[in-house]
């Protein structure tokens, strides 16, 4: 059979980088997602009960936003709302950690057996050798998002130039975090290495990975409203059938349900297009790596002069 491995340790500019990424995609797409159904099984159920949680809070505000006087609706939906984003952050910080390392471990593991369909078991065992770094990481990355976020807040108040400086400044910033969590996994570094290593490489081709961010971010969140199209049309007519025809949504057991499948199948699918995008900057610092200390070249220089 044809051996269609992508060789990613090589320096590419952002649109040799983009096509290698939809190329990896077509390729590994199948075998990844089985991965990553394997192993957020748990947070998908854990999804649902969120999004229940999430969908009978806002419900219930709703209704008791037409009664005033119904303080201990309000109060009782107010605690659902609360208790489901308490319990949506802190699975979403877990889920992001699991699928940017699931993501990276896949990465590793096709580049260092040359294989087209990595195995789970050899992927899962990177993540897991790695576990106390990519927690400490995570730990660094909440106090950096902090940071960033002020920032941020504080560019909003410039018009436009403060605006187009922020997007600038996100990207970077996104492409920094992605690069360094690749350089800390593939070279089994410490979290502090690894964002050092990361800031080197982005900073010596800071514009290519902001282009590289720029570019593949609107093409996933475009993948994103395609996707979500046709479950968020349906929900959109079930929605103003019920409406319609007067039925009580508070009342409603299927409405609950549909709301429920819908925000889940949401939230699952921004968790997977996350995970997709780690494959972004991976494949970016396999590049700017190849470029700033030539190794897969001169190994390939070394294998000829061995063979002579």
């Amino acid at each position: 059979m044809k051996n269609d491995y992508i060789e990613l340790k090589q320096h590419r500019d952002v649109g040799a980088i983009i096509t290698v990424f939809f190329d990896f995609l077509k390729q590994n797409i199948k075998n990844f997602t089985n991965i990553f159904i394997n192993y957020n099984g748990i947070f998908i159920l854990l999804f649902l009960g969120i999004s229940y949680l999430m969908v009978t809070g806002g419900i219930g505000l709703i209704k008791g936003n037409e009664n005033e006087l119904d303080w201990m609706t309000n109060s009782t939906s107010l605690a659902y709302l609360g208790i489901g984003g308490i319990l949506f952050f802190m699975t979403l910080v877990v889920m992001a950690g699991l699928n940017y390392s699931l993501s990276t471990a896949y990465l590793i593991q096709y580049e260092k057996e040359k294989t087209l369909s990595p195995v789970k078991g050899e992927v899962w065992k990177i993540v897991k050798d790695n576990s106390g770094n990519i927690l400490i990481y995570i730990l660094l990355l909440i106090i950096l998002y902090l940071g960033f976020s002020i920032i941020s807040l504080i560019l909003a108040i410039i018009p436009i130039l403060g605006m187009i400086i922020q997007y600038i400044i996100q990207f970077g910033f996104t492409a920094w975090v992605g690069v360094s969590f690749a350089a800390m996994m593939s070279e089994n570094s410490s979290p502090s290495d690894g964002l050092g290593e990361g800031w080197k490489l982005v900073k010596e081709n800071f514009w290519q990975a902001v282009g590289v961010n720029f570019i593949l971010g609107i093409l996933l969140s475009i993948l994103v409203i395609v996707l979500l199209m046709i479950p968020g049309g349906l929900i959109g007519f079930y929605t103003y059938n019920i409406v319609e025809s007067g039925v009580d949504i508070s009342q409603s057991p299927v409405a609950k349900i549909v709301y429920t499948i819908g925000l889940s199948f949401f939230l699952i699918l921004l968790a997977y297009i996350q995970s997709l995008s780690q494959f972004i900057n991976g494949i970016l610092y396999y590049s700017l790596h190849e470029k700033a200390y030539n190794t897969n070249t001169r190994n390939k220089i070394d294998q000829i002069g061995a063979g002579e």
